[in-house]
């Protein structure tokens, strides 16, 4: 029988990636507060919870758990319907839809084409929780603002003599839309324009 390990006998640098993960859940529950104080920040520091949490499964596993995907997109649900009403609701599960359905595009073409998946479900299903929290004009933002931060990473990765990034190579794509969801909800709140303007 195998004992159980326990948190304070694990190696010190699992000690010290799971305290870094803590303050930077706490980090981002106390920037959505701040960005959209009430309840509107009490769901975004959902959302800057569960997007740190499916950055990292993705990272280390390659796998978005549908567990957090679908949390995410219900507290969505949930924050659009607080804010507008069934409306609200019905716009965010549209928008959710429009998304998911074009990343299944991307990845049923490719696919097709390639003769192996590009896009995993997970990010099919991520791209539907963007879709349930961005507006229309912020969507397309979060998705460019993750492909270039993948490239971005990459291109650092070999420039310090990593392996070159290949057509088969796996990019864990949630690591880098995950925080882009979150980012983009942020702005969407005009968060930046009031620091810009109490800063002036």
């Amino acid at each position: 029988m195998t004992m159980p390990v326990l948190p304070w006998t694990r190696p010190r640098g699992q000690i010290v990636q799971y305290c870094g993960l803590g303050l930077t859940a706490l980090a981002a529950a106390a920037a959505s507060i701040a960005a959209a104080p009430g309840v509107p920040g009490i769901f975004g520091a959902c959302l800057g919870t569960l997007m740190l949490a499916i950055a990292v499964a993705d990272a280390r596993h390659f796998i978005i758990p549908n567990s957090l995907n679908a949390a995410s997109f219900a507290f969505g649900l949930l924050a659009a319907a607080t804010r507008s009403g069934w409306d609200g609701a019905l716009d965010s599960m549209l928008r959710s839809a429009a998304l998911a359905l074009t990343f299944l595009l991307i990845r049923t073409v490719y696919q097709r084409l390639r003769r192996r998946q590009g896009i995993g479900l997970g990010d099919v299903k991520l791209a539907g929780v963007a879709g349930a929290w961005l507006d229309w004009t912020m969507m397309p933002i979060a998705v460019e603002i993750a492909a270039l931060a993948a490239l971005a990473i990459y291109i650092l990765h070999w420039l310090r003599g990593g392996k070159a990034l290949q057509r088969t190579s796996r990019v864990p794509f949630g690591l880098f839309l995950a925080p882009a969801i979150w980012l983009c909800w942020i702005l969407g709140t005009g968060f930046a324009a009031r620091l810009l303007t109490s800063a002036s």
